[in-house]
């Protein structure tokens, strides 16, 4: 039996956020607003602290700056409950990190810092022990200038070959990323990208056609999520279906993609269908929504499965498979 539920390999990025900000001030003033947070973030790191926030014993691999940031940051995985013997650190360049001015409507622009995600690689001898995990999660392809393509592929391949189920997403993709995602495919089980950055490497905005490619390409089960309009599931097994999204305030999207992954992730260690999981997942992307950063309001499994139960769904455009 692996030691871990899940092991989040990648991107682990320090976020800096403020809100509500409608403006960047003139020169050298000030605007004055509701509220700053340093939050763990990242399609790696957002992904495995809300992993450890909802119950499943989480290992982080990663690497951080030798700065202060790093500090903060390696303290704050920590405090959440991860394992952190495989997280790194590196002097060479500052921790990876992201000013966040949050719009009024929970949009956020972002000013970034590359830093230690262009640095992160996992070593030949750290290998099986970043592979000790019912669930192998990777996130972050696009920014890890070391890691992508064929380090990935090899890790994702010897996952495979340990009895692994895989989970992938990925981060600010173009059309050029697919180069780097498509040796990935038949070694992903749970691919969980936003229709965005989906359709930006499948030439497509139909979530089913985008599903279809990816599909074609190996992965088993394609997870797309749509925003304000929930998320399209194409399972390795039976037919596509849509769910909604929860009705609540949104204050940040910040993470939200990131949480929905963490939610799946808990499906599948739960041993639960795609469509619980999906459901469970749903609540967990609004739980962060409601509040700053990429933890936002959420603060256990328990109340995830209330708030899953009770909230009001909202009505959407798209309509089921």
């Amino acid at each position: 039996m692996p030691q871990f539920d899940v092991s989040s390999i990648g991107f682990y990025v320090l976020d800096i956020l403020g809100r509500p900000v409608s403006r960047i001030p003139e020169g050298g003033r000030a605007d004055y607003i509701e509220e700053i947070r340093m939050t763990v973030a990242g399609t790696a790191g957002a992904t495995g602290m809300d992993c450890a926030i909802l119950g499943l014993k989480t290992r982080a691999v990663t690497t951080l700056g030798t700065d202060d940031m790093g500090d903060w940051f390696l303290a704050k995985l920590t405090k959440y409950g991860l394992e952190c013997s495989l997280v790194r650190r590196d002097g060479r360049v500052q921790t990876s990190s992201t000013i966040l001015p949050v719009r009024p409507n929970g949009e956020r622009p972002a000013l970034h810092v590359p830093g230690t995600a262009t640095l992160f690689e996992v070593a030949d001898a750290d290998l099986d022990a970043a592979l000790d995990a019912t669930v192998v999660h990777v996130g972050g392809t696009g920014l890890l200038k070391r890691f992508d393509g064929e380090p990935t592929v090899r890790l994702l391949k010897r996952a495979k070959e340990l009895g692994r189920i895989t989970t992938f997403d990925l981060i600010q993709a173009t059309p050029e990323t697919v180069r780097l995602v498509e040796p990935c495919l038949p070694y992903i089980d749970y691919f969980v990208p936003s229709i965005d950055e989906a359709g930006e490497m499948a030439h497509d905005r139909d979530p089913a056609l985008v599903a279809t490619f990816f599909k074609a390409k190996g992965v088993k089960n394609c997870i797309l999520t749509l925003g304000a309009d929930g998320v399209h599931v194409s399972p390795q097994h039976g037919e596509d279906f849509h769910l909604p999204a929860f009705d609540v305030e949104v204050f940040d999207t910040t993470g939200c993609g990131d949480s929905f992954t963490a939610g799946i992730i808990v499906g599948i260690v739960k041993g639960w269908d795609l469509k619980q999981s999906a459901r469970f997942a749903t609540a967990v992307a609004a739980k962060v929504a409601m509040g700053l950063g990429s933890d936002g309001k959420l603060v256990s499994f328990d109340d995830t499965v209330a708030a899953m139960n009770s909230l009001p769904v909202k009505t959407s455009k798209v309509q089921a498979a």
